[in-house]
């Protein structure tokens, strides 16, 4: 069965549009103060976003109407700690930081090359990977995510790779858990429906409450990066499966095996 969203009123029009020209706004001139941080110690220069991250909040709250509720916050470590997050779409990105602490993110390399996002990006401790780079991708990662999570920070990957509409999935890299393995930090896996109201690459964001569904933390001592990353895959599908159990029902149609 497949599903469809319903169709936009012209007040969730003008909303989403209103969202979108603020932010092209507001944007670019805060990338520039992010980018004078650069010669600021590291826990500086990432306090430097704060700012535009609470104003995004507050705006997809405000103006959007779309709010968030977390499941599971007595999960989260008491340490810095590797999430295993779902991505469907911008949300995330931004919201996650004011659910986790002294969040980074691993990215891929190319996008500091995109106008003041990618520019103010650089000038941040996040992780920059190149993402076709194979094992060396793998080394970069674990060096530069050992040196984060001993500076306090928790480090956010999406194992899928990229955004993915709700209801499917990619095949999960084995990236986070392999950094989880390396440096022998809790692996935490975070399923969220964030593309019920916010779709991949999609002007139009629906007003409604995403859940952040937050799961038992994996501790990786004696398991290969293999076995982690199977268990995270393996609980974040069936939670997709429980917050969201409309946009699977496909599963159900198909015949037994």
């Amino acid at each position: 069965m497949n599903y469809s969203a319903p169709k936009p009123s012209l007040s969730i029009i003008l909303r989403s549009a209103l969202f979108m020209l603020m932010l092209v706004v507001i944007t670019p001139p805060y990338a520039l103060f992010v980018m004078l941080s650069f010669p600021l110690p590291h826990r500086m220069r990432r306090q430097s976003v704060v700012a535009w991250v609470v104003m995004a909040t507050w705006l997809i709250k405000h103006l959007l109407r779309i709010d968030y509720r977390v499941l599971g916050r007595e999960n989260i470590p008491d340490r810095p700690s590797v999430i295993l997050s779902k991505h469907q779409s911008a949300w995330e990105t931004i919201v996650l930081q004011r659910v986790f602490p002294w969040t980074l993110f691993v990215w891929k390399s190319e996008l500091k090359r995109l106008p003041f996002f990618g520019w103010a990006l650089a000038a941040t401790p996040m992780i920059s990977i190149e993402r076709s780079g194979g094992k060396e991708a793998l080394r970069q990662l674990v060096e530069q995510g050992r040196l984060r999570l001993s500076q306090g920070y928790w480090v956010i990957i999406f194992p899928e790779g990229t955004r993915t509409p709700i209801g499917t999935h990619r095949r999960y890299k084995i990236g986070g858990a392999h950094l989880g393995v390396e440096t022998g930090v809790p692996v935490v896996p975070v399923a969220l429906d964030s593309g019920e109201f916010w779709s991949r690459q999609a002007f139009i964001k629906y007003p409604g409450t995403i859940t952040v569904s937050i799961g038992p933390a994996i501790d990786p001592t004696g398991l290969s990066a293999e076995d982690v990353n199977a268990r995270a895959e393996a609980w974040m599908e069936a939670e997709m499966r429980r917050i969201c159990p409309h946009r699977y029902e496909h599963d159900a149609a198909r015949p037994a095996a």
